[in-house]
């Protein structure tokens, strides 16, 4: 019997051998070396990657194939496939660098990476599906170890199947001699399933600014935590060369409890929390980084190089397995106002050894090739310069839009020559019979919308310049444009997603079934809006009133992925929905913000991934929030709905920033009142369009600066511009700076009547001297030639002559002098006074001669009004 037991032991360790692949017995942690560097030929692991550790247990050597950075700030990616297909559990890291020569090291689990070379530069990316962090490493930190009973999950059905190594090489001056680098990490893994799942919470400050020789600047980020318990066990904190202190803190019912502290000139390891903490639902995590500009002579932001700095706070935690997941992260300041009570540890310095301090990051000091800055740095630079105190936008009331004849206005989207495209329901209206208990349209038989439903707008003067989808829809509801200037609308009636070209009568691509709703990946139930990724193609729609979903299409239209889920009772999930309404694709951010309608907040998820990020959620919004638009540079646009009997919070629209979600600015029409805001839009430069499905209108809004034509300095105001019509009036007003802006604007609205009449009173006088003159001074020529040349000859002479040169002053068609046409020639001067206004800028009162067929393609009977629901 012992015999038999010995030979299936036996045979258990040949099959185990033969399935992982192990080529040798020998644990790879006898071959660890700490921080030493390794030519070519010595590189361990890369003919033994995979070394058995006992029955259940083996070691995965990650290493750098021999490579040879060929310029400073160069990031290196490589992978290695899991050996195994079971599942797995990473419980240990050790590291192989030496900050000689890596700067940091990060290590990805994913399904698939983004190139099966040997290696590659990371630009390309890391993962091309959804990438965890499982380790970081940095400055010569010591091993990490996890906990008894905690791994970080990998293999089998839900754990990724590739490891990913990035490293950043910094200052490259250590290859002079050309030798190969093989720095990585060896991970322990096991088969003995894991109590608790391991995972990683990234902290990470997007839009820090230090101003040159500034002392102290702090970047703080804050979120709060909406998943199940997790327990925190180890803190890794990252800044580049101006970092003091970096503190983490988990804030509950109004107390800081330390998570950790240190300074980012020390070893960045994973250092153990001192005293284990837990995180439940609702609690707040907080980070602050403490900085110094001194010694730098311009603006140093978020980046890569050396030039740019990184305020990360990295936290290791664990799950119950049920609950688990595996990674999360928090890039915004959700209430700066809560850091005036954050612990007075956080702004001190640690203090570091001189020796210590003398050592380099590792950074090259020249900046990377700017073609290569990340989109993440620009758009946050962009932010920088656009988001001030005096932000403000109001109703363009000159825009005529108002005035356009229009049916329920349901989307609205800015094509690629950021002209305004309306997309509106004709004669059709959403009611209560409109669909049946089970979601089917009622109304077939009226047919299609006989008018065209997508009409494309001048957005200075709402002039027509094109119009398509005439006998297409049923009842229109989302669009939005793509890159390529294609519209993706949706129809509810229809439950289907269109791709029109803008010329193109027949779609080019349809999702769903006509007239069919579904809850599978081939029909939709009323799906409500469309984002399309400019760099990735991929189609998102938020599918919708029926069901609480987001789906992912490939840009061919295959299914690809789907979340959410219908809002529970009580407070709401995260990735919970009770109509997800509207869609603005964020890919500044790679991120994808949803109104969720009837829950009256925003959620952001991560594209690739559809993972949770944050929620943005204020009491001004009520309980319904309609829509939601991003402008590039940082700025939110969003529209709430009418409150609820008894509710006092407006109707109105809202700008935030985006990377805290703080509320900068709130608008309203003052020509009409909104009834309710369905869809919004924004371009670059502040100008925010508002579509209203019931009042049919699409109202304008514009920043007061550019209106105004105005810069606003700390010592008064000065008015540069004042344009109207075709005369340009230059004044300057200096203004008590302690004035409030009613007084300044008044005061401005004085300057410009007094400027008004000032002109208009010199130019009558100018004007009616300058013919007296003239015609003085030609019957004094022409009498004194008369009498002098011509004699009797001179009276017909100078009824010719006269007339040739009032001729000139004669406006066309006019039959004798018009002043106002004369000096209208001049550049700069204004005709108001003289003849009627020009109609350039608006089409509220066109010339006979301006014909055109705009109102019969863009016009509808006016349809009764609709319910709430739509």
């Amino acid at each position: 019997m012992a015999g038999l037991v010995g030979n299936l032991l036996i045979l258990f360790f040949v099959f185990q051998n033969i399935c992982l692949g192990f080529r040798s017995s020998l644990s790879v942690f006898k071959r660890y070396k700490e921080t030493t560097r390794l030519l070519s030929n010595e590189c361990p692991g890369s003919d033994r990657p995979v070394i058995s550790v006992g029955l259940s247990d083996f070691a995965l050597d990650i290493r750098m194939r021999g490579v040879t950075p060929k310029q400073s700030d160069t990031y290196l990616c490589m992978s290695v496939p899991l050996p195994v297909d079971d599942e797995a559990y990473v419980v240990d890291f050790k590291p192989h660098a030496s900050m000689d020569t890596v700067h940091h090291m990060l290590l990805f689990g994913c399904n698939e990476p983004s190139s099966t070379e040997n290696y590659w530069d990371c630009d390309k990316g890391t993962c091309k599906d959804k990438s965890n962090i499982l380790y970081a490493w940095a400055r010569n930190a010591p091993p990490t170890r996890l906990p008894k009973g905690v791994g970080f999950r990998v293999g089998g059905e839900t754990g990724g199947r590739y490891f990913v190594l990035q490293v950043h090489y910094g200052d490259i001056s250590a290859f002079r001699d050309k030798h190969k680098d093989c720095s990585g990490v060896t991970l322990h893994l096991t088969h003995q399933k894991q109590p608790l799942i391991a995972g990683m919470y990234l902290m990470m400050s997007v839009n820090t600014v230090i101003p040159p020789g500034e002392k102290v600047v702090d970047a703080d980020i804050a979120c709060h935590y909406k998943r199940f318990p997790m327990h925190l066990f180890a803190y890794r904190v990252h800044t580049h060369r101006l970092g003091k202190v970096v503190s983490g803190y988990r804030v509950r019912n109004g107390q800081w409890t330390l998570i950790g502290r240190q300074s980012p000139q020390l070893p960045q390891a994973f250092y153990p929390v001192e005293h284990p903490v837990d995180v439940s639902y609702d609690d707040i995590l907080a980070a602050r980084c403490v900085f110094s500009g001194e010694g730098r002579t311009t603006e140093t932001h978020i980046g890569g190089t050396a030039n740019d700095e990184m305020c990360n706070f990295y936290i290791m935690y664990y799950m119950e397995a049920k609950h688990a997941v595996s990674y999360m992260t928090c890039t915004q300041n959700m209430n700066p106002e809560m850091f005036r009570n954050i612990p007075q540890e956080a702004n001190i310095p640690i203090p570091v050894k001189s020796d210590m301090l003398k050592m380099m990051h590792g950074h090259h000091e020249e900046t990377k090739d700017t073609d290569k800055s990340s989109l993440l740095q620009q758009a946050k630079k962009e932010e920088g310069e656009i988001l001030d105190q005096d932000f403000h936008i109001e109703e363009a009331v000159e825009w005529p839009g108002l005035d356009l004849k229009l049916g329920q206005v349901s989307g609205l989207a800015l094509d690629p020559e950021n002209n305004l495209v309306i997309f509106h329901r004709g004669d059709h209206v959403w009611d209560e019979n409109s669909f049946d208990s089970k979601f089917v349209y009622q109304q077939r038989g009226l047919g299609p919308i006989e008018q065209n439903t997508i009409i494309v707008l001048n957005p200075s003067n709402a002039k027509l310049l094109n119009s398509v989808g005439k006998s297409l829809f049923y009842l229109p509801h989302g669009l939005s444009i793509d890159k390529n200037g294609n519209y993706w609308a949706t129809d509810v009636a229809l439950h289907q997603v269109f791709k029109l070209g803008a010329n193109n009568k027949e779609p080019l691509l349809i999702l769903g079934v006509a007239l069919q709703p579904g809850s599978d990946k081939n029909h939709f139930c009323q799906p409500t809006d469309v984002a399309v990724d400019p760099i990735t193609g991929s189609i998102y729609v938020s599918d919708g009133y029926c069901n609480s979903r987001i789906i992912q299409f490939s840009p061919n239209g295959l299914y690809m992925m789907q979340w959410g889920e219908e809002t529970s009772l009580g407070r709401a999930r995260p990735g919970q929905f009770r109509i997800p309404h509207s869609l603005a694709l964020i890919p500044d951010f790679s991120q994808l913000c949803v109104a969720d309608r009837e829950n009256g907040r925003i959620q952001c998820f991560r594209l690739e991934t559809g993972e949770f990020i944050r929620e943005i959620k204020h009491k001004s919004f009520g309980r319904e929030l309609f829509a939601v638009s991003y402008a590039p540079g940082g700025l939110l646009f969003a529209v709430n709905g009418m409150p609820y009997p008894g509710e006092a919070e407006p109707v109105q629209g809202f700008v935030m920033n985006f990377s805290t979600g703080e509320i900068i600015d709130t608008f309203i029409p003052v020509r009409k009142s909104f009834e309710m805001p369905h869809d919004v839009v924004a371009s670059a430069d502040k100008t925010v369009f508002v579509g209203d499905v019931h009042a049919r209108a699409v109202w304008k809004f514009a920043s007061t600066e550019k209106m105004e034509h105005r810069s606003v300095k700390k010592a008064g105001i000065e008015v540069q511009e004042i344009k109207e019509s075709e005369r340009i009036v230059e004044a300057r007003l200096k203004n008590n700076p302690e004035s409030t802006e009613s007084l300044k604007k008044q005061e401005k609205q004085h300057l410009v009547q007094q400027t008004r009449t000032g002109v208009s009173f010199v130019l009558i006088t100018t004007l009616l001297i300058i013919p007296v003159v003239v015609l003085l001074a030609i019957l004094v020529f022409i009498r004194w030639r008369k009498t002098t040349v011509y004699g009797a000859d001179g009276e017909h002479k100078l009824d010719s002559s006269s007339g040739r040169i009032l001729g000139r002053l004669r406006g066309k068609g006019s039959g004798g002098l018009n002043l106002g046409n004369f000096f209208a020639s001049h550049k700069g001067y204004s005709r108001k006074g003289f003849d009627r206004l020009s109609t350039e800028g608006s089409d509220q009162e066109k010339d006979e001669d301006d014909g055109t067929d705009s109102e019969e393609e863009c016009s509808a009977p006016p349809p009764p009004s609709a319910p709430s629901s739509s």
